[in-house]
């Protein structure tokens, strides 16, 4: 799931800089959490796409990116979504 995610958002955002963290292990217990993760994200995200956008507009473009992940397999993804003039290093 982690690696689909990654090549949606790459393909459709081009981002500068993009970290996908699977926190599933967290959530152990969780009616939600499968066993071997892919249930619970954590997504850091740079890209040119979500410049003048405030951020209810970005993370509605990430959820329309991942629509049928975050309807069938994905139960959480927290998302910090920012422009490249935004992203501190």
């Amino acid at each position: 799931m982690r690696n689909l995610i990654i090549q949606y958002l790459t393909d459709a955002l081009q981002p500068t800089y993009l970290n996908l963290s699977d926190e599933s292990s967290k959530h152990a217990g969780h009616n939600e959490a499968a066993k071997g993760g892919g249930t619970h994200f954590d997504l850091k995200i740079v890209s040119a796409k979500f410049a003048g956008k405030n951020r209810v507009e970005r993370h509605r473009m990430i959820y329309k990116i991942l629509d049928a992940q975050l309807k069938s397999q994905v139960h959480a993804l927290a998302i910090t979504a920012l422009s490249p003039e935004e992203f501190k290093h």
